[in-house]
């Protein structure tokens, strides 16, 4: 094998690691997150409600607002009338 090649599977090798390792990690954080919901809802809190206030906390103020507005125009042109933020 050439420099050249033994460099790039080098580099290829040190790729793969770092994202094994990222797996690794994100596997760890989900289940804290996961353990956050089941301490949640031990504590009487509505996991499925949260999780959505997470959703929208992630999405820019006016796309949220956007899409409070259609789920507004829609129930209301189904007469499901519910008092929204």
């Amino acid at each position: 094998m050439s420099n050249v090649t033994n460099v790039a599977a080098d580099e290829l090798r040190l790729l793969i690691e770092r994202v094994e390792r990222l797996s690794e990690e994100r596997a760890g954080i989900s289940e804290d997150i996961t353990d956050v919901f089941k301490e949640a809802k031990g504590r009487g809190f509505d996991t499925k409600a949260m999780k959505t206030i997470v959703q929208m906390r992630k999405k820019d103020k006016g796309k949220v607002q956007e899409e409070m507005t259609v789920l507004e125009t829609y129930l209301s042109a189904l007469g499901m009338q519910y008092a929204m933020l």
